[in-house]
């Protein structure tokens, strides 16, 4: 399987980890094809001694298999931008490698796409206006039914909102949302080899509502959901009180977690797998995985950011596309 790199936004971490990860393994180099910027990887490999040959090609299929190969959607040059500072350009050329790669991953020229980070504030200052990489990839294969999960060894999460407010986010706790979130849960987890995937459903308020002295989002949508899903034969429980069902999770009692918004699912398992974690985008028609980190401005030019995430993400690549 080919797999396509989109190098995210070109003044974070994105090209630094390709390279270094690229750099690393010949083997998995031959395997790969990165939508990005010739320049910024030209600089990292040349700032860092690496010792790459990076080669400019039109197609996926295309180059000396043993070089980094680059797809360049958008041009772009050094002196266009500061490594290390949100722009519109560096913004717009995250967009179009994104866009690029789905298109090719459609066309079945890639088997799965394996993101870099890029920064929303950038992609939107741009005029492409998603709440990251999943909205984007929604929108651009046409998609109405996805979601965020994130993987590490030790905790599996899915978000049923993410990149909203709070008060948003308490007001798309829906029935049909929740379905649709525990379904894609199981679907990725089968997937993934899991023979019947044990899904735990956290509670949105302390306690999981506590019968509905604390709320009663949990008694008029999140239990129905949960229900709903059982007679169709799912193994899922909830909701949850969510200050321990993640800890439950870590354990093993359960496979993956179903979190009601970002910030309930990405503490506990960035204080978990901050280095090894994935985001997947689940219930998309293209496979893609990606970093379970940020563009990392403070850090970036600096050759300090870990390829350790991107790495794993490859890996996930690997595993759910061999259930195919």
């Amino acid at each position: 399987m080919l797999l396509g790199i989109t190098m995210g936004d070109p003044a974070g971490v994105g090209p630094e980890i390709i390279v270094k990860a690229l750099a690393g393994d010949p083997a998995l180099r031959r395997r790969c094809v990165v939508y990005g910027a010739k320049c910024i990887l030209d600089h990292y490999n040349n700032v860092f001694g690496h010792g790459l040959t990076i080669q400019a090609v039109g197609s996926p299929d295309q180059g000396d298999p043993d070089a980094l190969r680059v797809l360049e959607p958008v041009p772009l040059a050094m002196e266009d931008f500061e490594i290390g500072k949100v722009s519109a350009l560096c913004g717009n050329v995250a967009f179009r490698c994104l866009e690029a790669a789905v298109k090719d991953a459609q066309a079945g020229k890639i088997g799965a796409i394996v993101t870099a980070p890029l920064n929303k504030e950038a992609m939107n200052k741009a005029g492409h206006h998603y709440d990251g990489h999943t909205g984007a990839l929604a929108h651009l294969t046409n998609t109405p039914r996805c979601a965020m999960l994130l993987w590490t060894d030790l905790l599996k999460v899915i978000h049923v909102t993410t990149h909203v407010s709070m008060r948003q986010a308490c007001d798309m706790i829906k029935k049909d949302r929740v379905v649709q979130t525990i379904e894609l849960a199981h679907e990725t987890l089968a997937r993934a080899g899991y023979a019947q995937p044990r899904i735990a459903v956290a509670g949105l308020n302390a306690h999981a509502g506590e019968n509905g002295l604390f709320g009663t989002e949990e008694i008029d949508e999140i239990i129905p959901a949960v229900e709903e899903c059982k007679a169709k034969g799912l193994c899922v429980e909830g909701p949850l009180p969510p200050d321990t069902v993640f800890l439950k999770c870590k354990n093993k009692v359960y496979d993956v977690v179903v979190a009601m918004y970002h910030d309930q699912g990405h503490i506990p398992l960035k204080l978990l797998g901050f280095q090894d974690g994935v985001n997947i985008s689940v219930g998309l028609p293209v496979l893609r995985t990606s970093v379970d980190h940020g563009t990392a401005f403070d850090i970036a030019g600096k050759g300090i950011a870990a390829e350790i995430s991107l790495l794993e993400a490859i890996k996930v690549a690997d595993l759910l596309s061999a259930e195919k």
